[in-house]
């Protein structure tokens, strides 16, 4: 079955440290880019973070960036995202999806396989 299942949110204090898993079952993650994305309560839909195909390549949103990191582990099938100095307005559902044509589109229509979502509330 060919699917993408986020894990790893659970509530954290501001300053804290949470590490986010994507795993890929039904395809291989050599094939595809990854992208994360959040959606905080009343609000869009927001890309956060992108690592190409091979690995090599990795994109964030600029306020992100220093703080997050994605990752790959090609014999787990399975992206990361290290997240650090978490923010109250971090808090949301973050969820994994595909992308064929790489980190360079980014049309979010153009993800596919869209993960169920990991919620991540970060508050005292």
């Amino acid at each position: 079955q060919l699917q993408l299942v986020e894990s790893g949110g659970e509530l954290v204090q501001p300053g804290g440290s949470l590490r986010l898993s994507c795993a890929a079952s039904g395809f291989t993650l050599d094939d595809y880019a990854i992208g994360w994305f959040r959606q905080a309560p009343g609000k869009e839909r927001e890309w956060v973070s992108c690592i190409s195909s091979s690995g090599g390549s990795t994109y964030y949103a600029d306020s992100m960036k220093g703080r997050f990191t994605i990752s790959k582990d090609r014999a787990k099938n399975t992206i990361y995202l290290q997240m650090n100095s978490l923010k109250p307005e971090d808090t949301g559902v973050y969820s994994c999806a595909r992308i064929k044509a790489g980190c360079g589109d980014l049309l979010e229509k153009h993800y596919d396989n869209w993960g169920q979502g990991t919620q991540v509330p970060v508050s005292t």
